[in-house]
Parts: structure tokens; sequence; C-alpha cells
């Protein structure tokens, strides 16, 4: 059982780290897009079948189309990429301030006691949350599709700008 957590684990941080490292941005948020399904596998090897299916429809689905169709509409060229002289200087200290932030959190997460007893989990089902989504808060569920779609929409037209320039044109 452990062995399944170590492989997704490896899987997941391995997508993060080559989506990191890569300059291409497409094949950055393709491997982003995996790595947020590793994230619902390892939800799903939790038992949380629920986390794991709003992780996939929520982030996989929804959000990594959103980031595709904001870098497909608005990067022009390659030239528009060109990294700055100072972009070394601010990587070493970004790369120095995450190793920080990760020594904080590991010592912070080898000194917590850990729980001896499994918690009991509450004794809800799949089907009572989504009856609970659909049936009290179904309004809220369509404001935020609305608005999310909205948003998508809005960016497209930002992104879109006005009708191309003919070379005869002067302004």
């Amino acid at each position: 059982m452990n062995t399944v957590l170590v492989i997704l684990a490896l899987a997941t941080l391995g997508t993060a780290a080559v989506a990191m490292s890569l300059r291409n941005l497409l094949h950055s948020v393709l491997l982003l897009t995996a790595t947020w399904a590793g994230v619902a596998a390892f939800y799903l090897w939790a038992g949380a079948e629920f986390v794991a299916f709003a992780q996939l429809l929520v982030y996989v689905g929804a959000i990594s189309m959103a980031v595709l169709f904001a870098v497909l509409l608005t990067r022009h060229s390659r030239d528009d990429v060109a990294a700055p002289p100072a972009a070394r200087s601010r990587g070493v200290y970004a790369a120095a301030a995450g190793a920080a932030v990760a020594g904080v959190l590991l010592a912070a997460v080898s000194l917590a006691p850990l729980a001896t007893a499994p918690a009991r989990a509450p004794a809800v089902s799949v089907r009572q949350l989504g009856g609970e989504l659909m049936g009290a808060h179904a309004a809220s569920l369509l404001a935020v599709a609305v608005l999310l779609t909205v948003a998508l929409v809005g960016a497209v037209v930002l992104a879109a700008g006005g009708p191309p320039e003919k070379p005869g044109d002067t302004p």
C-alpha cells in the first residue's frame, strides 16, 4: 500500500518539477494538468472519492482548459518571452526562498506528533454531498459557473483585441 503512495508522490512531484523547468509554456501547462491528475489520484488512494472527482472536474477539466486558452490566445511569438538580464539572480533568490520555506515545513512536519488512532470519518456519502450541492446550494453553484464563463469569455475578448490591421492602412 505504501508503494502505491510512493509511486503517486514521485509521479506527481516529477511532473511538477519538469513543468517548472521547461521553457515551452504549452508543455508546462500540459504537465501541470498531469500534476493535478496525480493529486486527484492521491485523493482517490486516500479514500476521498468526492474530493478526487472534484479535483478532476475543477482543476484537470476547467482550470487547465482556461490556462490553455489564456496561453494560446496571448502568446504571439518567442520574442515575447525573452528573459531579462536580472532573471538569473531572481531565480537564485527564488530557489533560496523556496528552500527556506521547504525547510520550515519539513521541520514542522517532523516535529509534529502523529496521531496514534485514526479519526473516525463522518458518515457522509458522495450521494448526500451531491444532493446537498444540487439541492440547497444549486443557485450558488450556478452563479459560480456563470461567473467563470463570463470571465473566460472576457479573457477571450481582451486577448483577441480589435480587427487585424491591413498592411496598406496608416493610422
